[in-house]
């Protein structure tokens, strides 16, 4: 193999490292089966969620995981595999595809690593079925002013109550 391919190939796996180590997460997919129009349609669909999806040869994913430190992910690293990334938050990415899949049984959501910890299958679907960041932060911010809704509705029927017995 020729310096100048060798070269390539290293600064290849340099930049995947970089990605694995910057991601809030990112799961390992198998798109065999998928047409060039759903994988179109799940890139895009990743793009407007803040994610960003690449398929790159195996050896060199086997590479950047072990260099990023995750050692278990390398024997997922077989057949057609893509990497999808989400750099926003970290159920994102495993969201999109994990609804993309429902959809299209051909879609396989393999492994993954979220807030750095490798996850399998099992508890990549369980953080893709997680609700979105802003629909936590709504079930937050209704939790919050429940209670203080019934305050004042109470206080504001005590304030009637006295104005009807003066």
């Amino acid at each position: 193999m020729s310096t100048k391919a060798i070269e390539k190939k290293q600064a290849l796996v340099e930049e995947l490292t970089q990605k694995m180590t910057e991601a809030n997460a990112f799961v390992v997919l198998d798109y065999l089966g998928l047409t060039v129009d759903q994988v179109t349609k799940l890139r895009v669909q990743l793009l407007e969620s803040g994610c960003e999806m690449l398929v790159v040869k195996n050896n060199i994913s086997r590479r950047a995981a072990k260099a990023a430190g995750y050692e278990k992910m390398v024997e997922h690293f077989v057949g057609p595999n893509a990497l999808a990334f989400s750099y926003q938050d970290s159920v994102s990415a495993a969201k999109v595809v994990y609804d993309f899949a429902k959809d299209h049984k051909k879609l396989e959501l393999k492994v993954g690593v979220v807030d750095g910890e490798f996850m399998n299958n099992e508890k990549i679907q369980t953080i893709a079925t997680i609700p979105s960041r802003e629909t936590l932060l709504t079930m937050f911010a209704g939790g919050i002013m429940q209670p203080i809704r019934e305050v004042a509705v109470a206080l504001h029927l005590h304030i009637e109550n006295l104005e009807n017995n003066a």
